[in-house]
């Protein structure tokens, strides 16, 4: 999948387009719909209007209400959209940022990481905004933009959730995953997050582990599967009894999404 599905911008990581990919039985989701990136706390006067370009009607944000605090998103003035967001906190802390004294590696950031991922599927709130994040792609018209702090874990399973409802197959769900590692925007998240993480440990992240927290890898989303299978039984189980995806549901968004 082409590096054209990145949106260019300067102050917004992973801003792309998560259509495109062909489906099973012919046909591919539509481009110019679903929307996804990082937070837009940074954004710049020219992202906001490359956003604004995007006609996005329906943001989710998958932000608990401290990050919203702590990292405010500029918006387009006069934007007349809806935001869906949940009123309490859907992690302790953004996932990537969720480290403590012996994160001095890339193992043990990845350890860390894929702490994130066994208890994501477990986590009422996220079950809850992968539930609303559904509700709103099937009730609303329009380009839709899900994010979180980093778009890359909360945003990459929903992401994933969805190209999975739409019958993409696994390998380019996995694909789309793992594009984000491709963003032409580390830095922005890197500036983001990393003096922060830093403070709080009070030593220096070696290159490795940084990019363990920053990027995404395959074991991160099999670890995700691997819960959601031990809890439910199978990915359309847990779609099916947790997040409100029925195939009435599945039906209608794939009439919407897919052509």
């Amino acid at each position: 999948m082409s590096l054209a599905k990145f949106v260019p911008t300067q102050g917004i990581h992973n801003l792309r387009d998560y259509g495109g990919w062909p489906v099973a039985g012919g046909g591919a989701v539509k481009t110019g719909l679903l929307y996804r990136s990082g937070q837009h706390v940074a954004a710049t006067d020219a992202d906001l209007a490359a956003v604004e370009a995007l006609d996005i009607r329906t943001v989710i944000d998958l932000r608990g209400v401290g990050e919203r605090e702590r990292n405010p998103c500029r918006r387009t003035a006069g934007w007349d959209g809806s935001v869906v967001a949940f009123e309490g906190e859907t992690t302790s802390s953004p996932p990537h940022m969720d480290v403590d004294e012996s994160t001095t590696t890339a193992n043990f950031a990845r350890q860390r990481m894929m702490a994130v991922y066994i208890r994501m599927p477990r986590n009422p709130a996220m079950t809850e905004m992968f539930g609303r994040y559904f509700r709103a792609l099937d009730s609303r018209d329009g380009a839709s933009l899900v994010h979180c702090f980093a778009g890359k874990d909360r945003t990459g399973v929903a992401a994933t959730l969805l190209l999975h409802v739409l019958g993409v197959s696994e390998e380019d769900q996995r694909a789309e995953f793992l594009l984000t590692n491709a963003a032409p925007t580390l830095s922005v998240l890197r500036d983001q997050s990393v003096p922060m993480i830093e403070q709080r440990l009070g030593r220096t992240l070696d290159e490795a582990a940084i990019r363990a927290l920053l990027e995404v890898h395959e074991d991160y989303l099999d670890t995700f599967m691997a819960e959601v299978a031990q809890d439910h039984g199978s990915l359309d189980a847990y779609l099916a009894s947790a997040i409100g995806v029925d195939d009435a549901m599945r039906t209608r968004l794939q009439q919407r999404f897919v052509a």
